[in-house]
């Protein structure tokens, strides 16, 4: 498979000609980019989302999986982002043939995917989605969960959101349970989100779930999660 240079330059162009120094300054310490910090390196050109979503919808019909993987290995924030875009779009438009194509690249580039919304606009639309399709891979989370990557793990627990808006709620607690120990406040964010998501459509099976593990459970998490509870029930859990 060749790659489409030409197309690949394009893009970066469009992007980097609308570069705003001042956002991209506030963008920098927004998404954590300091040394130590869960963004450390990243750098960003200053663009909003629907700058970034103009230009990938572009190209999404002219770029292949080597070329999305030369702009996933750019530097620059957006760039990144843009390939994810497209990949989601890409996804969402195929065969389930290059659908199951799509996944496996994800999978294997999730390296690239280094920060939390990159994370988050992808896993459900991509990984959630191919789980919800195929519950017998359901596993996958399972060893994303478990792979001492922060953004994999992300991931894990992010793409359940596809199964929750599907009814299928089972996979987030097994997920939450394997990561409900982490170290790290995206995790119990994360967890918290989903969870609450979870509420929407179970309240009963978010409260047992919540009564049973609340020992456990990191205070952010607990916090998200029962947010759109009755204020006597949060509480009740506080």
């Amino acid at each position: 498979m060749q790659t489409n240079i030409d197309q690949v330059k394009a893009l970066i162009s469009d992007l980097t000609q609308q570069a705003n120094p001042k956002q991209a300054a506030i963008l920098q310490r927004f998404f954590k980019t300091a040394p130590g910090e869960y963004g450390a390196s990243d750098v960003f050109l200053g663009l909003k989302m629907p700058q970034t979503r103009v230009v990938a919808r572009r190209y999404t019909a002219l770029l292949n999986f080597q070329d999305l993987t030369l702009l996933l290995k750019n530097p620059y924030h957006e760039i990144r982002l843009a390939a994810a875009l497209i990949l989601v779009e890409r996804y969402q438009k195929s065969s389930p043939v290059e659908k199951a194509a799509c996944v496996r690249f994800y999978l294997d580039s999730l390296e690239f995917f280094n920060n939390w919304d990159l994370i988050d606009l992808s896993a459900p639309k991509i990984l959630g989605d191919h789980i919800l399709h195929h519950l017998s891979e359901a596993k996958l989370l399972s060893e994303l969960a478990v792979s001492h990557n922060l953004w994999r793990q992300r991931a894990a627990i992010v793409a359940t959101l596809a199964l929750i808006k599907a009814g299928k709620l089972q996979t987030t607690l097994a997920i939450a349970r394997k990561l409900m120990n982490h170290p790290h406040d995206l995790i119990h964010k994360a967890i918290g989100w989903m969870l609450r998501e979870l509420g929407k459509k179970d309240q009963e099976l978010l409260v047992g779930f919540l009564v049973d593990h609340h020992h456990q459970l990191h205070r952010t998490t607990l916090r998200y999660a029962i947010e759109r509870l009755p204020i006597a029930l949060r509480k009740f859990l506080l």
